[in-house]
Protein backbone atom coordinates (compact mmCIF):
# COMPACT_ATOMS: atom_id res chain seq x y z
CA UNK A 1 0.00 0.00 0.00
CA UNK A 2 1.00 3.65 -0.58
CA UNK A 3 -0.86 5.51 2.06
CA UNK A 4 -0.10 9.25 2.02
CA UNK A 5 2.59 10.19 4.88
CA UNK A 6 3.99 13.50 6.35
CA UNK A 7 6.35 15.14 3.56
CA UNK A 8 9.87 13.48 3.93
CA UNK A 9 12.73 16.10 4.59
CA UNK A 10 15.69 17.03 2.18
CA UNK A 11 18.19 15.72 5.24
CA UNK A 12 15.52 12.44 5.46
CA UNK A 13 16.15 11.89 1.76
CA UNK A 14 19.48 12.53 2.47
CA UNK A 15 20.17 9.63 4.70
CA UNK A 16 18.30 7.50 1.88
CA UNK A 17 20.77 8.20 -0.82
CA UNK A 18 23.16 6.15 -1.67
CA UNK A 19 25.50 8.79 -3.34
CA UNK A 20 25.01 12.00 -2.56
CA UNK A 21 26.35 13.42 1.03
CA UNK A 22 25.57 16.94 0.94
CA UNK A 23 23.00 19.47 -0.43
CA UNK A 24 22.91 23.01 -0.13
CA UNK A 25 20.14 25.17 -1.67
CA UNK A 26 20.27 29.16 -0.57
CA UNK A 27 19.85 32.54 -1.74
CA UNK A 28 23.44 33.92 -1.95
CA UNK A 29 25.48 30.69 -1.10
CA UNK A 30 27.60 30.42 -4.52
CA UNK A 31 30.76 31.68 -2.38
CA UNK A 32 29.17 28.44 -0.38
CA UNK A 33 30.84 26.14 -3.14
CA UNK A 34 34.79 26.59 -1.92
CA UNK A 35 33.89 25.36 1.57
CA UNK A 36 31.65 22.48 0.53
CA UNK A 37 34.20 20.96 -2.05
CA UNK A 38 36.64 21.01 1.01
CA UNK A 39 34.52 19.26 3.35
CA UNK A 40 33.68 16.57 0.94
CA UNK A 41 36.91 16.26 -1.04
CA UNK A 42 39.54 17.52 1.80
CA UNK A 43 43.23 17.67 -0.21
CA UNK A 44 41.88 17.33 -3.56
CA UNK A 45 41.98 20.06 -6.20
CA UNK A 46 39.12 20.90 -8.43
CA UNK A 47 38.30 20.75 -12.05
CA UNK A 48 35.52 23.39 -13.10
CA UNK A 49 33.45 21.50 -15.66
CA UNK A 50 30.69 23.99 -17.70
CA UNK A 51 30.22 25.57 -20.85
CA UNK A 52 30.20 28.66 -22.74
CA UNK A 53 27.34 30.18 -21.11
CA UNK A 54 26.87 28.16 -17.59
CA UNK A 55 31.07 30.36 -17.39
CA UNK A 56 29.50 33.36 -17.43
CA UNK A 57 26.68 32.77 -15.25
CA UNK A 58 28.08 31.06 -12.34
CA UNK A 59 31.39 28.78 -13.62
CA UNK A 60 33.74 32.57 -13.62
CA UNK A 61 32.23 33.52 -9.87
CA UNK A 62 33.30 29.58 -8.70
CA UNK A 63 36.62 29.90 -9.88
CA UNK A 64 37.28 33.51 -8.54
CA UNK A 65 35.50 31.59 -5.10
CA UNK A 66 38.42 29.22 -5.58
CA UNK A 67 41.28 31.28 -6.30
CA UNK A 68 40.36 33.60 -3.57
CA UNK A 69 40.07 31.13 -0.97
CA UNK A 70 44.13 29.74 -2.54
CA UNK A 71 41.86 26.29 -3.32
CA UNK A 72 43.69 24.05 -5.66
CA UNK A 73 41.77 24.78 -8.87
CA UNK A 74 42.86 23.52 -12.80
CA UNK A 75 42.45 25.52 -15.67
CA UNK A 76 38.34 25.17 -16.34
CA UNK A 77 37.42 22.80 -19.00
CA UNK A 78 34.81 24.47 -21.00
CA UNK A 79 32.88 22.91 -23.44
CA UNK A 80 32.68 25.85 -26.17
CA UNK A 81 29.87 24.15 -28.69
CA UNK A 82 26.91 26.35 -28.68
CA UNK A 83 25.07 23.44 -29.89
CA UNK A 84 26.29 20.80 -26.98
CA UNK A 85 23.63 17.88 -25.87
CA UNK A 86 24.56 15.15 -23.94
CA UNK A 87 26.45 13.12 -26.52
CA UNK A 88 29.23 10.35 -25.79
CA UNK A 89 31.65 12.06 -27.66
CA UNK A 90 31.77 14.61 -25.33
CA UNK A 91 31.77 12.36 -22.59
CA UNK A 92 34.67 11.12 -24.18
CA UNK A 93 36.06 14.52 -24.40
CA UNK A 94 36.04 14.73 -20.55
CA UNK A 95 37.69 11.74 -19.57
CA UNK A 96 40.01 12.04 -21.69
CA UNK A 97 41.02 15.14 -19.84
CA UNK A 98 40.27 14.06 -16.24
CA UNK A 99 42.68 10.79 -16.38
CA UNK A 100 45.68 12.28 -16.16
CA UNK A 101 45.31 14.40 -13.24
CA UNK A 102 43.49 13.19 -9.81
CA UNK A 103 41.39 16.39 -9.77
CA UNK A 104 37.30 16.28 -8.50
CA UNK A 105 35.24 17.83 -11.19
CA UNK A 106 32.57 20.37 -10.35
CA UNK A 107 29.94 20.07 -13.26
CA UNK A 108 28.62 24.12 -13.14
CA UNK A 109 25.49 24.29 -15.47
CA UNK A 110 22.00 22.25 -15.75
CA UNK A 111 21.19 18.74 -17.25
CA UNK A 112 23.81 18.09 -20.34
CA UNK A 113 26.74 19.14 -17.73
CA UNK A 114 25.73 17.33 -15.29
CA UNK A 115 25.37 14.15 -17.17
CA UNK A 116 28.69 14.56 -18.79
CA UNK A 117 30.14 15.29 -15.78
CA UNK A 118 28.76 12.23 -14.33
CA UNK A 119 29.33 9.64 -16.55
CA UNK A 120 33.03 11.09 -17.21
CA UNK A 121 34.07 11.17 -13.28
CA UNK A 122 32.93 7.51 -12.75
CA UNK A 123 34.93 6.51 -16.30
CA UNK A 124 37.86 7.87 -14.68
CA UNK A 125 37.13 6.84 -11.22
CA UNK A 126 36.41 9.41 -8.75
CA UNK A 127 33.72 10.94 -7.00
CA UNK A 128 32.44 14.90 -8.23
CA UNK A 129 30.13 17.96 -7.04
CA UNK A 130 27.43 19.73 -9.30
CA UNK A 131 26.67 23.50 -8.94
CA UNK A 132 23.22 23.79 -10.37
CA UNK A 133 23.05 27.01 -12.46
CA UNK A 134 18.68 26.01 -13.30
CA UNK A 135 15.28 24.27 -11.97
CA UNK A 136 15.48 22.45 -15.14
CA UNK A 137 15.46 18.64 -14.56
CA UNK A 138 15.46 16.04 -12.12
CA UNK A 139 19.02 15.08 -13.13
CA UNK A 140 21.33 16.37 -10.71
CA UNK A 141 20.80 13.94 -7.98
CA UNK A 142 19.88 10.78 -10.11
CA UNK A 143 21.47 7.63 -10.14
CA UNK A 144 22.61 7.08 -13.95
CA UNK A 145 23.61 9.63 -16.84
CA UNK A 146 21.55 10.17 -19.79
CA UNK A 147 23.86 9.87 -22.95
CA UNK A 148 23.28 9.49 -26.31
CA UNK A 149 25.12 7.29 -27.82
CA UNK A 150 25.51 5.16 -31.52
CA UNK A 151 22.28 7.16 -31.88
CA UNK A 152 20.30 5.95 -28.58
CA UNK A 153 19.38 8.06 -25.54
CA UNK A 154 20.66 5.54 -23.04
CA UNK A 155 21.10 5.61 -19.43
CA UNK A 156 24.39 4.29 -18.77
CA UNK A 157 25.07 3.60 -14.36
CA UNK A 158 27.23 5.80 -12.42
CA UNK A 159 26.41 7.94 -9.58
CA UNK A 160 25.24 10.87 -8.48
CA UNK A 161 27.19 13.70 -7.35
CA UNK A 162 28.54 14.12 -3.35
CA UNK A 163 27.69 16.95 -3.04
CA UNK A 164 25.34 19.53 -4.97
CA UNK A 165 24.82 23.26 -4.20
CA UNK A 166 21.95 25.33 -6.00
CA UNK A 167 22.07 28.91 -5.01
CA UNK A 168 18.46 30.66 -5.25
CA UNK A 169 19.83 33.85 -6.92
CA UNK A 170 21.47 31.91 -9.70
CA UNK A 171 18.79 29.69 -10.95
CA UNK A 172 15.68 32.50 -10.56
CA UNK A 173 17.86 34.64 -12.98
CA UNK A 174 17.89 31.72 -15.74
CA UNK A 175 15.78 32.06 -18.51
CA UNK A 176 12.52 31.19 -17.57
CA UNK A 177 11.39 28.53 -19.58
CA UNK A 178 14.88 26.01 -17.74
CA UNK A 179 12.59 26.20 -14.81
CA UNK A 180 9.48 25.59 -16.29
CA UNK A 181 11.03 22.87 -17.92
CA UNK A 182 11.70 21.44 -14.46
CA UNK A 183 8.47 21.92 -13.38
CA UNK A 184 7.05 19.88 -16.03
CA UNK A 185 9.83 17.20 -15.14
CA UNK A 186 8.16 17.40 -11.33
CA UNK A 187 4.59 16.67 -12.65
CA UNK A 188 5.37 13.90 -14.52
CA UNK A 189 5.77 12.03 -10.97
CA UNK A 190 2.06 12.01 -10.47
CA UNK A 191 2.03 9.99 -14.40
CA UNK A 192 5.18 7.99 -12.99
CA UNK A 193 3.49 7.36 -9.72
CA UNK A 194 0.14 5.99 -11.42
CA UNK A 195 2.43 2.95 -13.67
CA UNK A 196 3.96 1.91 -10.33
CA UNK A 197 0.55 1.51 -8.89
CA UNK A 198 -0.26 -0.47 -11.79
CA UNK A 199 3.01 -2.53 -12.09
CA UNK A 200 2.50 -3.45 -8.36
CA UNK A 201 -0.60 -4.36 -7.57
CA UNK A 202 0.14 -6.82 -10.79
CA UNK A 203 2.95 -7.92 -9.49
CA UNK A 204 5.59 -7.22 -12.29
CA UNK A 205 7.56 -4.63 -10.07
CA UNK A 206 7.18 -3.87 -6.65
CA UNK A 207 6.50 -0.87 -5.17
CA UNK A 208 9.67 0.55 -3.06
CA UNK A 209 8.50 2.52 -0.25
CA UNK A 210 10.98 4.63 0.82
CA UNK A 211 11.37 6.00 -2.57
CA UNK A 212 8.01 6.64 -3.53
CA UNK A 213 7.54 8.53 -0.70
CA UNK A 214 10.75 10.68 -1.04
CA UNK A 215 8.74 11.35 -4.20
CA UNK A 216 5.21 11.26 -3.76
CA UNK A 217 4.72 12.45 0.03
CA UNK A 218 4.96 16.13 -0.82
CA UNK A 219 4.47 16.28 -4.66
CA UNK A 220 1.36 17.94 -4.70
CA UNK A 221 2.56 20.98 -2.59
CA UNK A 222 5.95 21.14 -4.59
CA UNK A 223 3.64 21.29 -7.48
CA UNK A 224 1.21 23.74 -5.85
CA UNK A 225 2.04 27.39 -7.49
CA UNK A 226 3.17 26.77 -11.24
CA UNK A 227 2.65 30.76 -11.98
CA UNK A 228 5.45 31.24 -9.23
CA UNK A 229 7.65 29.32 -11.41
CA UNK A 230 7.44 31.55 -14.67
CA UNK A 231 7.49 34.68 -12.11
CA UNK A 232 10.45 33.99 -10.69
CA UNK A 233 9.26 33.94 -7.20
CA UNK A 234 12.03 32.09 -4.64
CA UNK A 235 9.50 30.03 -2.66
CA UNK A 236 8.12 28.53 -6.01
CA UNK A 237 11.69 28.15 -7.22
CA UNK A 238 12.98 26.80 -4.21
CA UNK A 239 9.91 24.27 -3.47
CA UNK A 240 10.45 22.98 -7.26
CA UNK A 241 14.49 22.57 -6.55
CA UNK A 242 13.69 20.47 -3.70
CA UNK A 243 11.00 18.15 -5.18
CA UNK A 244 13.51 17.66 -8.02
CA UNK A 245 16.16 17.01 -5.97
CA UNK A 246 13.89 14.59 -3.83
CA UNK A 247 13.14 12.44 -7.31
CA UNK A 248 16.77 12.39 -7.96
CA UNK A 249 17.60 10.76 -3.93
CA UNK A 250 14.42 8.28 -4.57
CA UNK A 251 16.12 7.13 -8.03
CA UNK A 252 19.62 6.94 -5.69
CA UNK A 253 17.79 5.09 -2.93
CA UNK A 254 16.34 3.00 -5.30
CA UNK A 255 19.42 2.31 -7.75
CA UNK A 256 16.19 2.61 -10.53
CA UNK A 257 14.66 5.89 -12.42
CA UNK A 258 11.30 3.73 -11.77
CA UNK A 259 10.30 6.43 -8.97
CA UNK A 260 10.64 9.32 -10.97
CA UNK A 261 9.32 8.25 -15.26
CA UNK A 262 7.01 6.05 -16.53
CA UNK A 263 5.13 6.14 -19.89
CA UNK A 264 5.70 9.75 -19.87
CA UNK A 265 9.38 9.19 -20.27
CA UNK A 266 9.45 6.87 -22.92
CA UNK A 267 7.64 9.44 -25.45
CA UNK A 268 10.56 11.79 -24.80
CA UNK A 269 12.54 9.01 -25.58
CA UNK A 270 10.92 7.96 -28.31
CA UNK A 271 11.51 11.54 -30.12
CA UNK A 272 14.98 11.68 -28.48
CA UNK A 273 15.83 8.69 -30.63
CA UNK A 274 14.15 9.94 -33.34
CA UNK A 275 16.50 13.24 -33.50
CA UNK A 276 13.39 15.23 -32.81
CA UNK A 277 14.03 19.08 -33.28
CA UNK A 278 11.52 21.54 -33.88
CA UNK A 279 12.44 25.38 -35.11
CA UNK A 280 16.52 24.00 -35.29
CA UNK A 281 16.61 23.52 -32.00
CA UNK A 282 16.00 20.53 -29.20
CA UNK A 283 13.12 20.79 -27.52
CA UNK A 284 13.42 20.70 -24.22
CA UNK A 285 13.69 17.50 -21.76
CA UNK A 286 10.77 18.74 -19.53
CA UNK A 287 8.74 20.39 -22.32
CA UNK A 288 8.62 16.87 -24.11
CA UNK A 289 7.58 15.05 -20.83
CA UNK A 290 5.06 17.37 -19.94
CA UNK A 291 3.48 17.09 -23.61
CA UNK A 292 3.69 13.09 -22.62
CA UNK A 293 2.22 13.44 -19.45
CA UNK A 294 -0.76 15.34 -20.84
CA UNK A 295 -1.10 12.83 -23.14
CA UNK A 296 -0.71 9.74 -20.83
CA UNK A 297 -3.31 11.22 -18.27
CA UNK A 298 -5.24 11.58 -21.18
CA UNK A 299 -4.98 7.31 -21.72
CA UNK A 300 -5.30 6.88 -18.03
CA UNK A 301 -8.93 8.85 -17.96
CA UNK A 302 -10.04 6.95 -20.82
CA UNK A 303 -8.98 3.65 -19.24
CA UNK A 304 -10.74 5.02 -15.81
CA UNK A 305 -13.96 5.40 -17.39
CA UNK A 306 -13.89 2.40 -19.07
CA UNK A 307 -15.67 -0.79 -17.22
CA UNK A 308 -12.69 -3.56 -17.41
CA UNK A 309 -15.09 -5.58 -15.18
CA UNK A 310 -16.63 -6.21 -18.31
CA UNK A 311 -13.64 -7.15 -20.63
CA UNK A 312 -13.50 -9.72 -22.61
CA UNK A 313 -10.27 -12.07 -21.57
CA UNK A 314 -10.44 -14.68 -23.90
CA UNK A 315 -11.18 -12.29 -26.85
CA UNK A 316 -7.69 -10.33 -25.85
CA UNK A 317 -5.98 -13.63 -25.62
CA UNK A 318 -7.05 -14.78 -29.31
CA UNK A 319 -5.83 -11.34 -30.85
CA UNK A 320 -3.16 -11.81 -28.60
CA UNK A 321 -0.02 -11.95 -31.37
CA UNK A 322 2.46 -14.64 -31.89
CA UNK A 323 6.31 -13.61 -31.38
CA UNK A 324 7.02 -13.56 -34.95
CA UNK A 325 3.88 -11.31 -35.65
CA UNK A 326 4.90 -9.03 -33.11
CA UNK A 327 8.34 -8.41 -34.49
CA UNK A 328 7.08 -8.06 -37.64
CA UNK A 329 4.79 -5.26 -36.31
CA UNK A 330 8.32 -3.98 -34.87
CA UNK A 331 10.08 -4.05 -38.43
CA UNK A 332 7.17 -2.09 -39.75
CA UNK A 333 7.12 0.60 -37.16
CA UNK A 334 10.41 1.58 -37.01
CA UNK A 335 12.74 1.93 -40.23
CA UNK A 336 15.81 3.37 -38.42
CA UNK A 337 18.25 0.53 -38.32
CA UNK A 338 19.43 1.83 -34.21
CA UNK A 339 16.05 2.54 -33.08
CA UNK A 340 14.49 -1.09 -34.45
CA UNK A 341 17.58 -2.62 -32.61
CA UNK A 342 16.00 -0.58 -29.43
CA UNK A 343 12.44 -1.51 -29.76
CA UNK A 344 13.02 -5.35 -30.57
CA UNK A 345 15.35 -6.55 -27.40
CA UNK A 346 13.09 -3.71 -25.20
CA UNK A 347 10.02 -5.64 -26.40
CA UNK A 348 11.47 -9.46 -26.24
CA UNK A 349 12.39 -8.90 -22.36
CA UNK A 350 8.47 -8.11 -21.55
CA UNK A 351 7.39 -10.48 -23.95
CA UNK A 352 4.38 -12.49 -22.20
CA UNK A 353 3.07 -15.98 -23.61
CA UNK A 354 -1.30 -16.35 -23.61
CA UNK A 355 -1.36 -18.08 -20.51
CA UNK A 356 0.27 -14.88 -18.71
CA UNK A 357 -1.80 -12.96 -20.18
CA UNK A 358 -4.51 -14.32 -19.04
CA UNK A 359 -3.23 -14.48 -15.49
CA UNK A 360 -2.34 -10.83 -15.80
CA UNK A 361 -5.69 -9.51 -16.85
CA UNK A 362 -7.71 -11.84 -14.67
CA UNK A 363 -6.09 -10.20 -12.18
CA UNK A 364 -6.47 -6.64 -13.18
CA UNK A 365 -10.61 -7.33 -13.71
CA UNK A 366 -10.45 -8.88 -9.94
CA UNK A 367 -8.57 -5.75 -8.73
CA UNK A 368 -10.12 -3.34 -10.95
CA UNK A 369 -12.52 -1.61 -8.37
CA UNK A 370 -10.32 -0.68 -5.68
CA UNK A 371 -7.41 -0.17 -8.09
CA UNK A 372 -9.53 2.01 -10.12
CA UNK A 373 -9.90 4.44 -6.87
CA UNK A 374 -6.07 4.15 -5.96
CA UNK A 375 -5.23 5.87 -9.56
CA UNK A 376 -7.69 8.63 -9.38
CA UNK A 377 -6.32 9.76 -6.21
CA UNK A 378 -2.90 9.50 -7.78
CA UNK A 379 -3.84 11.61 -11.03
CA UNK A 380 -3.95 15.02 -11.84
CA UNK A 381 -7.33 15.85 -14.14
CA UNK A 382 -6.21 16.17 -17.56
CA UNK A 383 -7.96 19.97 -17.36
CA UNK A 384 -5.52 20.92 -14.60
CA UNK A 385 -2.51 19.15 -15.90
CA UNK A 386 -2.87 21.29 -19.05
CA UNK A 387 -3.53 24.97 -16.82
CA UNK A 388 -0.87 24.06 -14.47
CA UNK A 389 1.71 23.06 -17.14
CA UNK A 390 0.56 26.55 -18.84
CA UNK A 391 0.87 28.41 -15.95
CA UNK A 392 4.32 27.37 -15.09
CA UNK A 393 5.53 28.59 -18.68
CA UNK A 394 5.64 25.35 -19.86
CA UNK A 395 4.45 23.71 -23.26
CA UNK A 396 0.86 22.75 -22.85
CA UNK A 397 0.30 21.56 -26.74
CA UNK A 398 2.03 19.50 -28.92
CA UNK A 399 2.92 21.47 -31.35
CA UNK A 400 4.83 23.95 -29.36
CA UNK A 401 7.78 21.33 -29.27
CA UNK A 402 6.82 20.71 -33.14
CA UNK A 403 4.94 17.04 -32.30
CA UNK A 404 1.86 17.18 -34.88
CA UNK A 405 -1.41 15.51 -33.18
CA UNK A 406 -1.01 12.67 -36.36
CA UNK A 407 2.75 11.74 -35.02
CA UNK A 408 1.56 12.38 -31.30
CA UNK A 409 -1.04 9.66 -31.76
CA UNK A 410 1.73 7.45 -33.35
CA UNK A 411 3.95 7.53 -30.48
CA UNK A 412 1.23 5.86 -28.22
CA UNK A 413 1.90 2.48 -29.68
CA UNK A 414 5.81 3.40 -30.55
CA UNK A 415 6.49 4.19 -27.06
CA UNK A 416 5.34 0.80 -25.69
CA UNK A 417 7.72 -1.20 -28.09
CA UNK A 418 10.84 0.85 -27.05
CA UNK A 419 10.93 0.35 -23.14
CA UNK A 420 10.89 -3.01 -20.97
CA UNK A 421 9.09 -0.87 -17.83
CA UNK A 422 5.75 -1.91 -17.80
CA UNK A 423 3.50 0.99 -18.05
CA UNK A 424 -0.38 1.63 -18.84
CA UNK A 425 0.63 1.40 -22.42
CA UNK A 426 1.18 -2.05 -21.32
CA UNK A 427 -1.88 -2.93 -19.85
CA UNK A 428 -3.97 -0.59 -22.67
CA UNK A 429 -2.21 -2.86 -25.75
CA UNK A 430 -2.81 -6.08 -23.73
CA UNK A 431 -6.56 -5.30 -23.18
CA UNK A 432 -6.93 -4.25 -26.95
CA UNK A 433 -8.10 -1.02 -26.13
CA UNK A 434 -5.38 1.08 -27.36
CA UNK A 435 -6.91 2.14 -30.87
CA UNK A 436 -10.47 2.49 -29.09
CA UNK A 437 -9.17 4.82 -26.41
CA UNK A 438 -6.95 6.79 -29.43
CA UNK A 439 -9.94 7.12 -30.73
CA UNK A 440 -11.62 8.93 -28.20
CA UNK A 441 -8.31 11.18 -27.44
CA UNK A 442 -8.38 12.44 -31.30
CA UNK A 443 -11.85 12.59 -32.01
CA UNK A 444 -13.62 16.32 -32.07
CA UNK A 445 -14.10 16.14 -28.13
CA UNK A 446 -11.57 14.28 -27.34
CA UNK A 447 -8.00 15.95 -25.47
CA UNK A 448 -6.30 16.39 -28.77
CA UNK A 449 -8.73 17.13 -31.67
CA UNK A 450 -7.02 16.69 -34.75
CA UNK A 451 -7.28 19.12 -37.38
CA UNK A 452 -8.22 21.85 -34.19
CA UNK A 453 -6.36 24.99 -35.46
CA UNK A 454 -4.44 26.43 -32.48
CA UNK A 455 -4.57 30.40 -31.21
CA UNK A 456 -2.52 32.88 -29.03
CA UNK A 457 -0.02 31.23 -27.15
CA UNK A 458 -1.00 27.86 -27.79
CA UNK A 459 0.12 28.35 -31.36
CA UNK A 460 2.99 30.51 -30.97
CA UNK A 461 6.86 29.23 -30.00
CA UNK A 462 7.82 29.10 -26.28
Amino acid sequence: MTQRRAPITIPEALRSARETRALEIGAGILPRAVSLFREQFPGKAALIVTDSIAWQVAGRHVADVFRTAAQACLEPFVYTNPNLYAEHDYVLQLENALKPTEAIPIAVGAGTINDLTKLAAHRAGRPYMCVATAASMDGYTAFGASITHNGSKQTFVCPAPQAVLADLDIVRAAPPELNASGYADLLAKTTAGADWILADALGVEAIALEAWHIVQSGLREMLSRPEGIGAGDANAISRLLQGLMLAGFAMQSAQTSRAASGAEHQFSHLWDMQHHTHNGQTPSHGFKVGIATLAITALYECLLSYSLEELDIERCCDDWPAEAAQEQLIRETFREADLLAVALQESRAKTISVQELRSQLERLRALWPDLRGRLRAQLVPFGEVKAMLRAAGAAFEPEQIGISRARQRASFLEASLIRRRFTVLDIVVRAGLLETFLDQIFSPEGAFPINTKLSGAAAGRL
